[in-house]
């Protein structure tokens, strides 16, 4: 274990948590805009809540003025220093005004007020969440101070947009300055200041309207670049449908006469929800058949949903501390999750969850970084929002659900609004209020304490004399270093026994299985079933049943569970490519039933058949693989098996295929589907080297409807290498160089291509059009660079990707550490590569400056002793 940094910042610690001294009433604000700087007059006025002295956060501020009940505080009055600025001797009752100077114009992290763009472009945003309003003014910035917050905005008039969050109260010119203006929002709810969102900008408006439930009508805008508000209709759209969604599924109306969202390119988050003005990634709130694929398209939809949402499940309620970050982010990732599945196919919805928790999550799990998603400690918060905290937790509030029913949990859901609307507060309130129709849900609190994965085991034993089936069933977490033995937690089975001879289901249940070992009766079972477990992922767990190859392909002939169809080819897949990890299984089984079960598959349900053909990624497989994992080993055992599914059915691509023709474009489910099944199945005819795959490739370029097909040809030709893939590259670039988002896809097509090589990666990262300001350009490279381990992991690729990690430490800290934590599996490296990752992190240990990733690299060198 390297020794700790002498500059390593300490720890925070959950127990710890004391209520802070003084609460904030109001908050008024006065933001004027200069050409160098800002200058930011606040006025607090605050009541004591509990002993001690008056402390407000800072960063970066230049403090002018203060004073307190109108009285100018003297030098010995208070103490600037560490990011606080403490007031000796308080009353109980203070009103601090405070003048403040920033300089958004060159604040880099992206965080607080800074500046984003250039030239004609340029425009001011916030974003606060989780500490970034102590950028903005010395100020309690915790969630657990709740505040009315008045806003007057001041700028030249070459910023004519000048938004913050609430309701506009006044607009002008200000007097004498005919060159600048100003407005003034007022926010009637309570709100931290973690919500607090301003934007000073030019920028167009698309409008619409709605009427609540309740009978409010609400004002729709989303801002964005002239040039990008054709591109706004679907976000549009999707706000609609989230505000009737909620309203139907939770009895939630909103709650202010306007919501507003605006797009930004340089964005480190995807959105914020700040309380009615969201602020967005360009990525995800901008959208268009010509330059958006579908997932993308979609995708958009549901984080235009996910931050609606949190209207009510983050900023109606909010965290008491971010140690319940899950709190608010797990149950809003359940609710959008669950809008999404009523806008496409369910099942594929949840096989596109699960697949992300997979890929990411279990290898969070299974690594250094592994932690509950509820933290007990963390020095630098940003580096917990993780997909431990997102989509693990939203799949403890889905187990929440499935064991509740839906009656019952929309009146634990509706009494969860009614107690605590207006408060911060902690995983304990939201469990207890759940709780009301069931006392046996305050027990999932250990879902949110122990981290790691749940294994769940089990076999089944059938008495044809007495018809029962007796299945048992375990269960078994790894003990992750620093944390109590982890206990049986309760995990909901859904479980369907099918009948061999009709393929039939017999009996279903929901097994809850919350002791280490239980064995489960089913009763007036005729003959021995083939059973079917883990039915729509109930939950997040790793399943070992004793199945056979032959039940598996029996139930992805049979399983009427769509996403269960997918989890048992899933299953097969992973005993055909895990052989050195102790699986005998061979692929002629997997590939008979795949062969039989596709061809009328792609005709009913085109969106499942594709996914049906989804193959691991190299970073699912690489968390099953507890040492000396070989990345050339794995991608040739990958490849291996795509070609053998691509031979297998030759005879049946160019069927396929040409049953579904290019048609004008139609944003719907079946559609997509079918755009989504031609791509694979173009995919698999070049990698079976059909002779006329080429020309398919070519031919639905350019005659391309959209960008799913053009972008899936390109995408196939780059791969597969074709003659001209050079040139279709050239022509994409040259068609869409004026659209910043379509550039990015041009970027990730050649970083994450199969034949990548350090070369093109620098290449990529020298580019003219390459911007190391814009978050989403860094990552189309980066992160699409590190999806092709067999290329990362070499002495070239880890001295190109700490590169890119040391440059950011700086300028973006929070980017900079999440890249870290891609690296957090090094230790599951066989040798040499194990030695050579091991020291390119000590390296970079020994330049790291931010807290960010001297975090995350503690956490990732933790391996070492693992």
């Amino acid at each position: 274990m390297p020794d700790v940094p002498p500059h390593a910042p300490s720890k925070i610690n959950l127990k710890d948590y004391k209520k802070p001294s003084f609460d904030v009433e109001t908050v008024s604000l006065d933001i004027k805009l200069f050409e160098t700087y800002a200058q930011v007059d606040s006025t607090l006025k605050m009541v004591r809540q509990t002993a001690g002295e008056l402390v407000l956060f800072g960063e970066d501020l230049e403090l002018l003025a203060i004073t307190m009940n109108g009285s100018q505080l003297a030098a010995d009055d208070y103490q600037q220093q560490a990011g606080k600025l403490m007031i000796f001797n308080a009353p109980d009752e203070a009103t601090l005004d405070i003048q403040v100077r920033i300089c958004p114009q060159t604040n880099t992290a992206l965080e607080g007020l800074y500046m984003a763009g250039s030239g004609d472009d340029t425009m001011f945003v916030t974003q606060c969440e989780p500490e970034g309003f102590r950028k903005i003014t010395f100020y309690p910035d915790r969630p657990d101070v709740l505040a009315i917050f008045t806003t007057r905005l001041e700028a030249d008039k070459r910023y004519p947009t000048l938004l913050a969050n609430g309701n506009l109260v006044e607009a002008g010119e200000v007097a004498d300055e005919p060159s600048r203006h100003y407005a003034i929002w007022h926010d009637p709810t309570n709100k931290p200041s973690y919500l607090f969102a301003c934007v000073v900008a030019d920028l167009d408006v698309l409008t619409d309207s709605y009427k609540t439930s309740e009978g409010r009508d609400v004002l729709l805008e989303i801002y964005a670049k002239s040039a990008d508000i054709d591109k706004c209709d679907v976000g549009m759209q999707a706000l609609k449908d989230s505000m009737k969604w909620d309203e139907v599924n939770y009895g939630r109306a909103y709650d202010l006469d306007r919501y507003m969202i605006v797009a930004v390119s340089q964005f480190n988050m995807g959105a914020m929800e700040n309380k009615g003005l969201n602020i967005f990634n360009t990525a995800c709130v901008l959208s268009s058949p010509e330059t958006t694929t579908d997932s993308r398209s979609f995708s958009v939809k549901a984080i235009i949903a996910h931050e609606y949402f949190h209207n009510w499940t983050g900023n109606r309620i909010t965290c008491r501390d971010w140690f319940q970050l899950c709190l608010k982010e797990g149950f809003t990732v359940y609710r959008d999750q669950s809008f999404s599945a009523d806008q496409q196919s369910s099942a594929v919805q949840r096989i596109d969850d699960v697949a992300t928790l997979r890929a990411h999550q279990f290898s969070e799990d299974a690594g250094p970084l592994a932690h509950p998603v509820r933290p007990e400690s963390f020095v630098e918060i940003n580096n917990f929002y993780t997909t431990t905290v997102y989509e693990k937790g939203a799949e403890i509030v889905r187990m929440i659900a499935n064991t509740l029913g839906s009656e019952d949990f929309r009146k634990g859901t509706d009494e969860y609004f009614r107690r605590y609307d207006g408060q911060a507060v902690t995983v304990e309130d939201f469990l207890s209020a759940l709780s009301i129709t069931d006392a046996k849900i305050e027990d999932f609190i250990d879902w949110y304490r122990q981290p790691g994965t749940p294994v769940v085991s089990g076999h089944q034993d059938y008495d044809s004399a007495a018809q029962t089936l007796t299945i048992t069933l375990r269960q078994q977490t790894r003990h992750v270093s620093g944390f109590d033995a982890p206990k049986p937690l309760p995990i909901p089975v859904a479980t369907a026994l099918f009948d061999k001879d009709s393929g039939n289901i017999v009996a279903e249940r929901m097994l809850l299985l919350d002791q280490a070992t239980q064995t489960f009766v089913f009763e007036g079972i005729a003959g021995e079933p083939v059973v079917s477990l883990l039915r729509d992922f109930s939950a997040p767990v790793q399943l070992n049943y004793d199945y056979q190859d032959e039940d598996l392909a029996f139930l992805l002939k049979h399983e009427t569970n769509g996403f269960n169809r997918w989890q048992v080819t899933q299953m097969l897949v992973n005993r055909i490519l895990l052989q050195s990890q102790g699986s005998k299984s061979s692929p002629e089984v997997y590939l008979e039933a795949l062969a039989q079960t596709l061809p009328a598959l792609a005709v009913d349900d085109a969106m499942l058949a594709a996914r049906l053909l989804d193959i691991p990624s190299a970073q699912e497989l690489a968390s099953a693989i507890p040492k000396d994992y070989d990345p050339e080993l794995v991608k040739v055992q990958r490849e291996g098996l795509y070609q053998q599914v691509a031979n297998t059915l030759k005879d049946q691509w160019a069927t396929l295929y040409k049953k579904l023709p290019m048609h004008s474009y139609e944003d719907s489910a079946e559609a997509r589907g079918k755009r989504a099944l031609r791509n694979v199945i173009l995919d698999m005819a070049l990698t079976a080297n059909i002779d006329d795959a080429v020309e398919w490739a070519e031919q639905q370029y350019e005659n391309a409807s959209c960008m799913t097909e053009r972008f899936g040809a390109l995408k196939a030709m780059v791969n597969h290498q074709v003659a001209n893939a050079n040139g279709y590259l050239t022509d994409f670039y040259e068609r869409f160089q004026a659209n910043d988002l379509v550039i990015d896809l041009w970027f990730s097509v050649q970083a994450s291509a199969d034949n990548v090589s350090v070369d093109a990666i620098q290449s990529l990262l020298n580019h003219e059009g390459f911007d190391w300001n814009t978050p989403n350009r860094v990552r189309s490279v980066i992160s699409a660079f590190s999806s092709q381990p067999t290329v990362l992991w070499t002495q070239e690729g880890l001295d190109i990707y700490t590169g890119v990690i040391k440059k950011l430490d700086d300028a973006n800290p929070v980017l900079a550490s999440r890249l870290v934590q891609v690296l957090a599996r090094w230790n599951t490296l066989a040798e040499p590569r194990r030695q050579m990752a091991h020291d390119s992190l000590l390296d970079l240990q020994k330049h790291a400056a931010s807290k960010h990733v001297l975090e995350s690299l503690d956490s990732v060198l933790k391996a070492e002793n693992s």
